[in-house]
């Protein structure tokens, strides 16, 4: 598909006058901060916009991306040419005494995390400090190697959720359960089919607000060792796929790649499967590197690596 001159006017009778803006800097909305303009843009701010714009887009034969909080991509410096759909759906909503419901715009850290916590409700805490909305937990299976000895192992945004509203790639709303999205690590259903999380409801345990705001706090100490501070660094997580054994940063680190610099952008000094933008990056400086690290730990090694993050717009 490719946007075409008739598609403008169409989207506008669609989604309403006024609400399409034009030439939206995608960068500043992405933890990379990194990327071109998107032609078209539009923020869907409850689950009926986000839903309608999903399916004009799709009837219109309109290209379409949909961003929440930008985490895990990387936007080429050309931009997007066609229709970005930003999720910025609220609610945050207490069914009961353990479960909560979140709009697929809201963001798991700070706001969702904060409201549970406040309330003695477990099970998002682990994750604080980890940029995602709720959509882009699910679609990755939100996950986090908690440190301390009486829990250490990693554990999945799958063990607490409960269902999803969402719209499938047939065009229907269903409410589904988490068996639905057939969980991996680092996949989910939604890698596979074009559906649309629109909010989603999640099961938590009661426990005191102080063992949770401990944990945060050990959680956040254990990342603050290993990962970059997004404010001085900004980035996209993991760029490769993990291999089981070995650990794609350990390979690039032995192949001495760690610090290595290209433009604005450098593998990061204290994990090597994370690259930064030092100021002024492009996705080109980016590239430039995972192509490096590519074929330097396959020449080395011979592990081929896998990258994990989405590749959005023209590069």
């Amino acid at each position: 598909m490719t946007l075409k001159r008739d598609h403008l006017p169409a989207l506008n009778a669609a989604l309403g006058a006024g609400r399409l803006e034009r030439d939206v800097p995608l960068a500043p909305l992405t933890t990379f901060r990194i990327g071109g303009p998107a032609d078209l843009f539009y923020r869907a701010r409850t689950p009926d916009e986000l839903a309608h714009a999903v399916g004009a887009a799709r009837d219109l034969g309109v290209p379409s991306f949909l961003l929440g909080r930008g985490a895990n991509i990387l936007v080429g410096d050309a931009g997007f040419r066609g229709l970005v759909i930003h999720s910025e759906v609220g609610g945050i909503d207490f069914l009961d005494d353990t479960r909560v419901r979140a709009g697929a715009g809201v963001e798991t850290f700070p706001d969702l995390i904060d409201a549970t916590v406040a309330r003695g409700l477990g099970g998002l805490h682990h994750f604080v400090g980890i940029p995602s909305t709720v959509g882009g937990a699910l679609w990755q299976n939100l996950h986090f190697l908690s440190p301390a000895p009486e829990r250490e192992r990693t554990v999945f945004i799958e063990e607490i959720l409960e269902s999803a509203d969402i719209l499938t790639q047939e065009g229907v709303r269903r409410t589904v359960p988490v068996e639905y999205f057939a969980f991996g690590y680092d996949e989910s259903i939604l890698h596979e089919r074009d559906d649309t999380v629109l909010s989603a409801t999640f099961r938590m345990t009661p426990q005191p607000v102080e063992t949770l705001r401990r944990i945060m706090r050990e959680n956040l100490e254990w990342r603050d060792e290993r990962h970059p501070d997004l404010w001085l660094y900004p980035c996209a997580g993991s760029i490769f796929r993990k291999i089981d054994g070995v650990g794609a940063g350990r390979l690039i680190d032995e192949c001495g790649l760690k610090g290595h610099l290209h433009g604005g952008a450098g593998i990061f000094h204290k994990h090597a499967n994370i690259i930064v933008n030092l100021g002024g990056a492009t996705a080109q400086d980016v590239m430039a590197l995972i192509d490096l690290a590519r074929e330097t730990v396959a020449r080395e090694t011979g592990h081929e690596l896998e990258t994990e993050i989405m590749f959005v717009g023209e590069f």
